[in-house]
């Protein structure tokens, strides 16, 4: 019961502490599962994103969930994303009651305007320390290069890309264990 409250109150921390959805949650995700408590390595959560992102659903809590279940099971998977969510959901609801009557107000205009800077430098951040992790070798920069261009200039769904990556990414390997044979 005690490492499911754990999980529960380090995912609620994330949850209240981080501003501008799933990828601004990234960096916190990361010093809690990896550094602080070390329920993942670097390597997991990275793979956690990207299942994450694929499948439907907030990438934070899906992230949570795979985090958890791999800590405490299905009672894990429950507590983590339900600590993830918590906050978001009372924070969200106490802004519904008072949005209308504040929302056309300068200064509420400005903080929304300042949070949406703070959030692109924490998702920054995050693409920042994955870039870092993920680009490996020439292979993993070109891929990266290729995934980068036809994301900014094509409509094609992120999970083709994850599929598409991971298929190539298993050719590869193949091909270099075969010419090590």
């Amino acid at each position: 019961m005690k490492e499911l409250l754990e999980l529960f109150l380090s995912f609620a921390r994330v949850g209240v502490l981080t501003f501008g959805g799933g990828y601004a949650m990234l960096p916190m995700l990361q010093r809690e599962t990896v550094e602080k408590h070390h329920w993942a390595t670097e390597e997991e959560l990275m793979d956690y994103y990207a299942v994450g992102q694929c499948v439907p659903g907030v990438i934070a809590v899906n992230s949570a969930t795979f985090i958890g279940n791999k800590v405490k099971g299905i009672a894990g998977a429950i507590a983590a994303s339900l600590g993830v969510v918590f906050p978001s959901l009372i924070i969200i609801i106490a802004i519904a009651a008072f949005i209308q009557s504040f929302s056309e107000l300068e200064i509420v205009q400005n903080a929304f305007a300042g949070i949406r800077v703070a959030v692109c430098v924490l998702i920054f951040s995050a693409v920042i320390k994955l870039y870092k992790k993920a680009i490996v070798d020439k292979f993993t920069f070109i891929l990266f290069l290729a995934v980068l261009a036809f994301s900014v200039f094509t409509d094609i769904s992120p999970i083709i890309f994850v599929i598409l990556s991971a298929l190539l990414g298993i050719l590869i390997k193949c091909i270099k264990e075969g010419k090590k044979e």
